[in-house]
């Protein structure tokens, strides 16, 4: 398989696995739901590949699709490259424009990009599904990027998607480029899109015939006599005994098939003797209702739409050249059923949630959202759309929207790294009940209260499945000393129905043991609860 090499490649084909695990901070105030949750919707602020990194305890193996909308690379978009990674080369583009002047924008493009798709194809289900908008300027090294982390036998496709409904003069090649991509890849080999639903208008039955509705097929063939000799024939009609020769490239069945087609009855055959005979194709031949999927796709669905709904949601252009939700259900609709979680890491506007909520609403759908955005808008656009749409927008064109969808969400912000190596060396030691939120939400995903913590019986929360403890001082030589012992579990209370979750530097019980005690244990400092387990 054929490789793609750039400047950086060496420094940042593992790095995503060097990025430090950070909190996630929830803030109700941002939020629209009754009680935060890991659970919920979910909207994150902050550096996408950190809260990547940050979702895998929770999420690792669970989304089911993912669409992102990344920068272009086109020079104009003022993308920075802020990845702090240990190089000098790299160093020297921290925080700096990629722009046209840029000679090695394609390279920073591609640096930025590779620890953010290998950590997406982390959180992606064996079964799950990524697509990628983007256009001429990237595609090719793009697609050579997912064929090295994805893998060549899990290309889907490249679709394409006429974005501009009136030509682009200003082109100087005279070309107007009126068309994007949408790249996509399965994680693994073997699964497929939902498909196109079937047309069955087409279908009659003028004949009357018991077996019901039909359509003609032609039935020439495809292929030159030196490759398919065996279809290369005359075709009589029994009845009449009209011969209708063999058409340049035969017959699309051989004479063993076509003799059943004639029993059955299932031939049309024209009065002419030049006229060339017909299958019919009944209806009830299709156990599938769906059809393949146009590599075209989104008629009639341009980027001015896109923008129609954000001016419509905000009473003005808030942002440039969104996505329409239009064009991402119809991605979703070929990816998802009712239950999944889609995710989206370069959220924009937030057009994957609008997308998620109107589906939900269309097919009775539970589907689930989590967008990721670094930039400040994230509360004020990003957010707020999910608001609007949420709570209803008024004055908007379609109904539904004016009454607003069914849905809710938690808004967190990318808190401060964990760093392993400090809290051994004691550098860095988080206070009890910073610490105590970090791990609870990590292996619960559900809201973190601070007053139910009892630090003198190590308690620090009851979540759905799990009474939660944590052994923890901010202080070296009491991490070195301390372990789960069968001395503490009992000391943890007497059984309830659910299992208890056990933070502490070690142990010293065995499995049989633990689960005896219905105790299910995670070593400080520091092992991720869910990846371990």
């Amino acid at each position: 398989m054929a490789r793609i090499d750039f400047k950086g490649k060496s420094f940042v084909q593992n790095y995503h696995i060097q990025v430090k695990y950070h909190e996630l901070i929830p803030v109700k105030s941002k939020s629209l739901t009754k009680k935060v949750s890991l659970h919920d919707n979910l909207i994150i602020h902050g550096d996408n590949l950190k809260a990547l990194k940050a979702l895998l305890p929770m999420y690792a193996g669970k989304v089911k699709c993912i669409y992102i909308d990344p920068p272009y690379n086109t020079g104009n978009e003022k993308w920075i490259y802020n990845d702090n990674v240990n190089s000098p080369m790299m160093q020297s583009w921290l925080g700096k424009v990629v722009d046209n002047e840029d000679l090695t924008r394609h390279d920073k493009w591609l640096c930025m990009m590779m620890p953010r798709l290998r950590l997406l194809k982390e959180l992606l289900a064996e079964d799950g599904i990524i697509f990628i908008s983007i256009d001429d300027i990237e595609i090719h090294k793009l697609r050579m990027l997912m064929d090295e982390i994805f893998g060549e036998d899990c290309f889907v496709g490249q679709f394409i998607w006429k974005s501009r409904q009136n030509k682009d003069n200003r082109n100087l090649t005279g070309a107007s480029i009126d068309h994007e991509y949408v790249l996509c890849y399965f994680k693994n080999f073997g699964n497929r899109l939902r498909g196109a639903e079937r047309n069955t208008q087409q279908y009659k039955n003028p004949d009357k015939d018991l077996r019901g509705d039909w359509v003609s097929a032609n039935m020439v063939g495809l292929l030159p006599k030196e490759q398919r000799p065996n279809c290369h024939y005359d075709l009589i009609n029994p009845l009449t005994g009209i011969n209708y020769g063999k058409p340049k490239m035969g017959w699309r069945y051989d004479k063993h098939t076509m003799k059943k087609l004639i029993d059955e009855e299932r031939i049309l055959w024209p009065k002419a003797k030049n006229g060339r005979p017909r299958r019919k194709v009944f209806l009830k031949e299709f156990s599938d209702k769906f059809t393949g999927y146009s590599s075209i796709i989104a008629n009639d669905i341009y980027t001015r739409h896109g923008t129609s709904e954000i001016e419509e949601i905000f009473k003005a252009r808030v942002i440039e050249f969104p996505k329409s939700s239009v064009l991402i259900s119809e991605l979703l609709e070929q990816a998802t059923k009712e239950e999944d979680i889609i995710l989206d890491s370069f959220a924009g506007s937030g057009t994957t949630a609008h997308a998620v909520l109107a589906l939900n609403n269309e097919d009775g759908g539970n589907r689930k959202f989590i967008l990721v955005e670094c930039e400040d808008y994230a509360n004020k656009i990003t957010a707020e759309r999910v608001r609007q749409i949420i709570k209803g927008v008024p004055g908007a064109k379609d109904e539904q929207l004016r009454e607003g969808y069914d849905g809710s969400f938690s808004y967190f912000e990318l808190g401060k790294p964990i760093k392993m190596e400090e809290i051994l060396s004691g550098k860095s030691m988080p206070s009890y009940e910073e610490l105590a939120r970090y791990v609870f939400y990590t292996a619960t995903g559900e809201e973190f209260e601070p007053k139910a913590i009892k630090p003198d019986k190590h308690f620090i929360g009851e979540s759905r499945e799990y009474l939660v403890y944590l052994f923890y001082q901010p202080d070296l030589e009491y991490l070195k000393q301390t372990a789960l012992t069968m001395e503490r579990a009992k000391k943890l209370g007497p059984f309830k129905k659910k299992r208890r979750l056990v933070f502490a530097p070690t142990k010293y019980l065995d499995q049989e043991h633990l689960d005896a005690l219905r105790v299910d244990f995670a070593q400080l400092p520091f092992e991720i609860y869910k990846l371990a387990k």
